[in-house]
């Protein structure tokens, strides 16, 4: 899948908010690069940690609760 389209789905899946998103990756990202093994199938030596967190946040696999405010 190309990284357009991952990214687009894990937009969607935190209410399509960029910041939400970017806060969200750049935390799993460092989770992953102490050790924490990855929630996907995927070879962590070919690809960035960043593109595996958003790669998990597309997927699904890691739930990320948006606050709507009224």
């Amino acid at each position: 899948m190309r990284l357009e389209k991952i990214t687009a789905q894990a937009l969607e899946n935190v209410g399509y908010d960029r910041y939400l998103l970017s806060i969200a990756v750049a935390k799993r990202a460092n989770e992953l690069a102490v050790g924490k093994p990855p929630l996907i199938d995927i070879d962590v030596k070919k690809y960035k940690y960043t593109d595996i967190a958003l790669m998990e946040i597309a997927e699904g696999k890691i739930a990320i609760e948006v606050n709507k405010k009224s």
